[in-house]
Parts: structure tokens; sequence; C-alpha cells
């Protein structure tokens, strides 16, 4: 009898104590670093977004930002929104154990598979903000434990939890009607006999409810959220750049050391052991290949690594070998170590720079303080009541959350993404302070008197997307219009 056919395939019991001790040691790993640098500009964006409530922007459904301004609220701004961070990847941990338990693993496998997703660099750098990658990771691993648990009662209350989780999950990214599709088609083609029952078409009903608010604000914003999708497909180069990525996901963020415990996952659900599972398998397939068709960034596809751990960890523990003893705990904690000198703020900021090439998400988190300091100072020399028009909404949200504090008082308004929604519309921008990246000539076409005050710049040799792209501070006066006129070509997504 093969290994694979040897393993139990009934649901075992969690583990609790060693999935618990994983879960700890993430969660201290990250909280020992987790406000080193700074704010992420997106944290920014979804703080103001929350403030502007609405059932969804053009470029997300409303929950994230509504859980980032709640957070905002408390005393540690930064703190908070890194805690939920934290608490989405320790959610993401215990539930891969709880997946690895559905599938038969016992203590060993269920630690193992917490411990790959622990050191897993897709979801250690994930967890480096508060945002939607991160609480839409938590959803798809959720959704994958209740719909497992599911399909195993039969009972409509087990899929209407499903159902719930996935609607919830919709108001956060649309990305969970990939996972959806997937888990439909996966079921239609290795468990058919589970969609005679009313509990599947219940739950999509239940998730299809929740989602409304969202599919109605967008259907009448003219689909804003489909335009932008387009447009960052169109950016990473469509069906060929996410095709040309897809490596970056299986090689490199899945974690080089572990590999291979994947690939033990995809023979362990492709087995006769594991038949009952299978669709598991049909989801991932489906999943992969949906966002590679429309241009998807690879990390979307991500958390499709948890039932693969959790299955490739079934297998390991039941060949039993005293290499593999060894030889998975070393390989989770290379793993481990290298995601968190990488993509986390562990290291100096100026070797944090030189990694840049790697993982330049950390170096985002660097430096905003020092921006606004140097915006405050060129607002200083302005006129009293001076606005503030960022490139932009990283710009305008650190000026905005970070600003008061620094002494900068004055209105900040930017036509990037729902930013453009938010600015005022009336009056006329006689002298404007720009700030951020424009193209050469873009900030002449709406005034006709523009002087560049100051380059902005970091200290310690440290590089990020404003220095990149040589942003700059601007005085603008002279308008070609007044903002009614010249707010339509100044609003962009991106």
């Amino acid at each position: 009898m093969s290994t694979d056919a040897a393993v139990r395939t009934g649901p075992a019991r969690v583990a609790w104590r060693s999935v618990l001790l994983v879960a700890t040691v993430a969660a201290a790993v990250h909280l020992a670093v987790a406000t080193r640098y700074g704010w992420h500009r997106d944290e920014f964006y979804y703080v103001v977004a929350g403030r502007h409530p609405d059932w969804g922007y053009v470029d997300q459904p409303p929950l994230t930002p509504l859980v980032a301004r709640l957070a905002a609220d408390l005393p540690d701004q930064l703190l908070a929104l890194r805690v939920l961070a934290i608490g989405c990847q320790v959610g993401c941990v215990a539930l891969t154990a709880v997946l690895t338990a559905q599938l038969g693993g016992r203590a060993r496998a269920q630690a193992l598979a917490a411990a790959a997703v622990a050191a897993c660099p897709l979801f250690v750098g994930s967890a480096l903000l508060f945002g939607t990658t991160v609480v839409d990771q938590v959803v798809w691993c959720a959704t994958f434990v209740l719909v497992v648990r599911a399909v195993r009662r039969t009972t409509v209350g087990a899929w209407l939890a499903a159902g719930l989780v996935a609607g919830v999950g919709l108001e956060n990214k649309d990305t969970v009607l990939v996972l959806l599709a997937g888990v439909a088609v996966g079921l239609a083609v290795f468990r058919r006999d589970v969609l005679r029952g009313p509990g599947p078409w219940v739950a999509g009903l239940l998730a299809a409810a929740l989602a409304a608010p969202n599919v109605v604000w967008n259907a009448t914003h003219g689909w804003p959220q489909q335009r932008m999708a387009a447009l960052l497909s169109a950016q990473q180069g469509g069906t060929l750049g996410a095709l040309a990525q897809l490596p970056v996901l299986l090689l490199l963020f899945a974690g080089p050391p572990l590999i291979a415990l994947w690939v033990l996952g995809v023979r362990r659900l492709a087995s006769a052991a594991a038949r009952e599972d299978r669709w598991l398998l049909g989801a991932v397939v489906v999943v992969v290949v949906a966002f590679v068709a429309t241009g998807g960034k690879f990390y979307y596809a991500g958390p499709v690594l948890t039932p693969l751990f959790a299955a490739g960890a079934v297998s390991v523990e039941a060949s039993d070998g005293r290499r593999g003893r060894v030889g998975w705990p070393v390989a989770v904690a290379v793993s481990g170590v290298l995601a968190v000198l990488v993509w986390l703020p562990t290291l100096p900021v100026t070797t944090a720079n030189d990694l840049r090439a790697v993982s330049p998400f950390v170096l985002e988190t660097y430096g905003w303080p020092q921006f606004v300091d140097q915006v405050r100072d060129a607002e200083a020399r302005m006129p009293p009541g001076t606005p503030i028009l960022a490139a932009n909404y990283g710009e305008a949200g650190a000026l905005q959350l970070l600003g008061p504090a620094s002494g900068l008082h004055a209105t900040v308004v930017s036509g990037q993404n729902s930013y453009a929604d938010w600015a005022p519309h009336t009056g006329t921008p006689d002298e404007v302070l720009c700030v951020g990246t424009w193209a050469p000539g873009e900030l002449g076409a709406y005034w006709a008197d523009v002087r560049e005050i100051a380059p902005i710049t970091y200290s310690r040799h440290v590089d990020g997307e404003e220095t990149d792209l040589h942003a700059a501070i601007y005085d603008c006066r002279a308008p070609r219009g007044t903002w009614a006129q010249l707010w339509p070509r100044l609003s962009h997504l991106g």
C-alpha cells in the first residue's frame, strides 16, 4: 500500500496546542517589527477612504476602508492597523491547520502546514500592512475550511456559514468571485452529488445578497472597479504578463524551501486517497487559470497555497521518514528567516534599500514623516490658505494624516482614484502647491506659471517611489481655468 493510500481520509481533531504555538511565534515576530519603519501609502488611503463612508470606491469595495477608519480612531493608529494585519496572518495560520485536520492530518501535519503559512513569503509580506490583500487571504482560508466542512456535513447551516464568509469577503475584494467560481467548477467536476442539495445554492444566494450593495454602487457609478482592474491588468502586460509572473508566485513567494510541500499537496489531492477532496485541486487550477487569463496580479491567487500546503503536510506525515522529521522543520525555518529578513522591516533601512529589487514594498513604509516635513516647510512660505494638490493618494494621505502633528493644516486634494470624488469643485486655483510626480510639462497644462521649489529627498541615501520618479514640490500660479474646468483632466485611475 502506498503512503498516500495509507493516510486516513476522515477529519482529525485539531491539535490546538501546537497550532497556537506556531501562531504565537508568528504573531510575536510580526509585532516586534510592526511599526519599525512607518505607514504604507495604501494604509493612508484606506483610512481616508473610510472617513468618506460609501458602499464602494473606484478601486475597491468598502470593508477594509471602514475597518481601517475605525482602527485609526484609536490612540496609536499605526499599531492598531498593524495588529489587524497580524491578526489576519494568525487567522491564516490557524485556519490552515484546521483545513489540514479536515483532510485527515494529525498533530504533526497540522503543525507543518501552519508553520509553512507562517514562513511563506507571500503571507509574511502581506501582513506587513493592513489592507485588502491580507483580509482577502484570511477570507479565502476561512472559505476553504467552511466549504470542506459543508461538503462533508451536507447541511444547509454549514453551507450558510460558507456563504456568509464569502459574502463578507466580496465586500472587501472582488477576487473572492474567482474563488467561488473555482469551488463551483471543482465540485461540478469531482463532487457533482454535492450540488444536488440546496446547501450550495442557498450559500451562493446569501453571498450574492451580501455583495449586492457594492454591486449596486459599482453599477450606478459606471463600473469603475472593472475599469480599475482592466488598467492594472494592462499595466502588467495582460495575460502574457500574468503568465510570466506565475513562477514568481509558485517558486519565490511560496518560499523556495517550501516548493516541495505544495508539489506534494498537488500529488496528494490527485491521488486515490484524496478522492473526496479532489475538488480542491480543481478549484486551485481554475483560480490560477482565471487570474492568468484575466491578467491578474500574481498574488491574487496566492491563498490557493493553503490547501496545497495542507494536503502536502498530510502526505509528509504519512511518509513518517526520519529524514523528513528533521528536513521539513529546517525548510520551514529557512523560509521563515528569509521571509522575515526580506519582506518585513527587520534590517537596517539602508540594507532594505539594497534589496528593493526583491522586496520593494518594505521601503514604501519608510520616509513619510520626512516627506511631510519638506512639504510643510514649503507650505509655510506660501500665502495663507494655499491648497496642496498631491499627485497620488499616498502623498495626499500622508499629508492629511501626518501633517497636523507636523504643523501642516492646509487643504489637501488629489485627482487619483477615489480622491477625485472628495475634492472641492468650486472656485479658482489661483495659487496651488503641487506635490509629487508629474510628467514634464504636465502642470503647465493647468497653470501658466510653474516653478519648482525643491525635489523630494529621503535621508540616509534611501530611495522610494517619490525619488525614483523625481517627485518635487511646485508653486503653481495663473490657472488656465477653474477647479471645475481643470478637475476632469486632473482626475485619473492608477
